[in-house]
């Protein structure tokens, strides 16, 4: 046993990645409906997420990344791309590539809904959590981000 969680019993280790997994899915649900995602899925959401990130990428390169087969993330860049999220230009260094970048009014709208999802947990915090609680919360997200590592 790690010498970090010795005072913890095996058992109530896993019970608490149980609680902890099941937590952040419906935080993440919530988020996700807090932001007016409408009809963007997880892939094409994430696909965004990468290309705001990490800039203008190529179906390749993306499927790479999301641990996909490329002819799948064709079909979600295409989904993007009728929805107007994304446009393609020519690679310069191998036109029968495609590049895809994030539209400007994607630009917008995920500024748009990752405000609202802020805001919408900043008022549960200021109006749930006493200034005790908070900082509470404030040493567990430092915790959460070692974990996520």
């Amino acid at each position: 046993m790690n010498s970090t969680n010795n005072e913890y019993e095996h058992e109530q280790v896993l019970h608490l990645a149980g609680e902890l997994r099941i937590l952040v899915g419906k935080l993440r649900r919530r988020l996700r409906e807090e932001g007016h995602m409408g009809d963007i899925s997880m892939s094409q959401a994430s696909v965004l997420g990468w290309l705001e990130r990490d800039g203008p990428a190529t179906v390749s390169s993306l499927a790479r990344v999301e641990g996909m087969r490329p002819q799948s993330m064709s079909a979600i860049v295409l989904a993007l791309s009728e929805a107007q999220m994304v446009t393609g230009a020519p690679d310069p260094q191998d036109g029968r590539q495609t590049i895809w970048s994030l539209t400007d009014t994607c630009r917008a709208w995920i500024r748009e809904s990752r405000a609202a999802r802020e805001d919408w947990l900043a008022h549960n915090i200021e109006s749930r959590l006493t200034a005790d609680e908070v900082n509470e919360l404030n040493r567990a997200v430092a915790l959460l981000k070692r974990l996520a590592q």
